[in-house]
């Protein structure tokens, strides 16, 4: 579990500053809104790793395992790209773009080729346990890259902060070295497939899409909270704790409870339940943002933080079972990339919507939005667990 654990860690260590540090620290200098959104960009390897994933299946690098010699290689690409991205705070905005871009294709195309590690060697009675680990690891992170690295941004600056990600990077690489491949590699059941990744996109589609609408609706009723509480006057320093360091050592609890209750609730209550909190916490957001009021906006994000957290568990442990196969990270990069990048206009978009209609109009959208996404993706997990069920 330490070696997943500890990359994961990196994963929402990285991401967390790049995606969520940065835009907040460009909307206190004053950047609008719709030109925050178009930061989301960086995300875009996140949803694209299904062009390449492919390669990651096929291709084994000399001296490794073939799954981990794609990760150390990754791994080490980040790493060198944030030491040069360190000392480079005076230069042009497109270059520190291009890096940060550039970095998180590396981040991305090392996530999907440890899912594979995933899938092909923790059987699926465990696999909760390592979606809890994912969770858990990304909400480490999250606590470092977007919530203490922001609120001690004033003091350590963009090198040290950088540098700061740049080493537990390579620190939690360690553990994954001695990591034992091949002799716990699992046969799979089913014959290899020569189909490229868009002739399996048409046979997941459906799946892909579901997952792609979860994706956008939760982004947009939770996602920009953070920018919403900015604007009703929260301070940088309260707004990086609570939607970057209290919100991942929030997740971090919900992901190790959440494990347990998928075993012992069951994943459609949980996920019902969580989905109703969630819900609830928009229509407080709504409030908060036409009365005005901070304390009722802190209480409403953390609320959708809170249950939102139960939903990560039950979603990745069934986007583990619909990649289950001889490609596996072609078919998680498909599941979670394909689907986030359908997201992707609305993680764009969502704060010039909020410029030009107003928090309150906007959260008033979101929340009928979010309620159709999680039915649609309620009712595709439910029928795959009654298959399950069903067969031999």
């Amino acid at each position: 579990m330490v070696p997943f654990l500890c990359l994961y860690v990196t994963f929402g260590t990285t991401l967390g500053f790049l995606i969520s540090g940065a835009p907040l620290i460009l909307r206190a200098r004053g950047i609008d809104l719709a030109e925050v959104g178009f930061l989301q960009l960086i995300n875009l390897p996140v949803g694209l790793t299904f062009l390449w994933a492919m390669l990651v299946d096929r291709l084994r690098l000399p001296h490794l395992p073939h799954r981990l010699g794609w990760i150390v290689l990754m791994q080490g690409g980040a790493i060198a790209l944030l030491l040069v991205l360190s000392r480079g705070e005076t230069w042009p905005l497109p270059v520190l773009f291009g890096l940060a871009l550039a970095t998180c294709v590396c981040v991305a195309t090392m996530d999907i080729a440890l899912e594979a590690l995933v899938v092909e060697t923790v059987g699926p009675e465990r696999r909760p346990s390592i979606a809890s680990a994912k969770l858990c690891g990304a909400s480490l992170g999250g606590i470092v890259g977007a919530g203490l690295l922001i609120a001690e941004y004033d003091r350590l600056g963009w090198q040290g902060a950088v540098l700061v990600v740049a080493g537990l990077n390579l620190l939690c690489l360690l553990p994954m070295l001695n990591y034992p491949e091949r002799r716990l590699r699992r046969p799979s059941s089913e014959p290899p497939r020569s189909a490229l990744a868009l002739g399996r996109l048409r046979r997941l589609g459906g799946r892909v899409l579901v997952l792609g609408l979860y994706f956008a609706a939760m982004f947009a009723l939770t996602g920009s909270n953070n920018l919403a509480l900015l604007d009703l006057g929260v301070p940088l320093s309260e707004v990086g704790l609570v939607t970057g360091g209290l919100s991942s050592a929030i997740n971090l609890v919900m992901a190790l409870v959440s494990g347990v209750l998928v075993r012992r609730v069951g994943t459609i209550p949980l996920i019902t339940v969580s989905a109703l909190g969630v819900a609830a916490s928009g229509l407080l957001m709504l409030g908060a943002s036409a009365a005005g009021s901070p304390g009722l906006g802190i209480a409403a994000a953390i609320l959708g933080i809170l249950c939102g957290g139960g939903l990560g568990v039950p979603v990745f442990n069934m986007i583990y079972r619909w990649a289950q196969g001889p490609q596996p990270a072609t078919d998680y990069a498909l599941l979670f990339g394909a689907a986030f990048f359908a997201a992707m206009p609305l993680r764009v978009g969502a704060p010039a919507l909020a410029e030009a209609f107003g928090w309150p109009v906007y959260f008033a959208l979101a929340v009928p939005f979010y309620g159709l996404a999680v039915l649609l993706l309620r009712g595709a997990i439910a029928r795959t667990l009654a298959a399950d069920r069903a067969a031999p």
